[in-house]
């Protein structure tokens, strides 16, 4: 969470992200992100699993990106 003020990611509030940062301990989501719809519910090893995998993807992408960026700005600087 940005500055830790109980905003959320996006400023709407706590239990709105992805539930990988501290507050959401990184391993489960609540049922209806904090808006008062009920009580947390934590993932089955399958769940998790599942999640991690599409992490892993997702930061996979992400890092593929940054290294494409990297090596334009490398070009353009000679």
């Amino acid at each position: 969470m940005p500055k830790f003020d109980g905003t959320g990611p996006s400023g709407l509030g706590q239990r709105t992200g992805r539930g990988l940062g501290p507050c959401g301990g990184g391993m489960a989501f609540g049922g209806g992100y904090g808006r008062g719809y009920g009580g947390r519910r934590f993932l089955s090893r399958k769940e998790e699993k599942d999640m991690l995998q599409e992490e892993v993807g997702i930061l996979g992408e992400e890092l593929k990106a940054v290294k494409e960026r990297l090596a334009e700005l490398g070009e353009k600087s000679k």
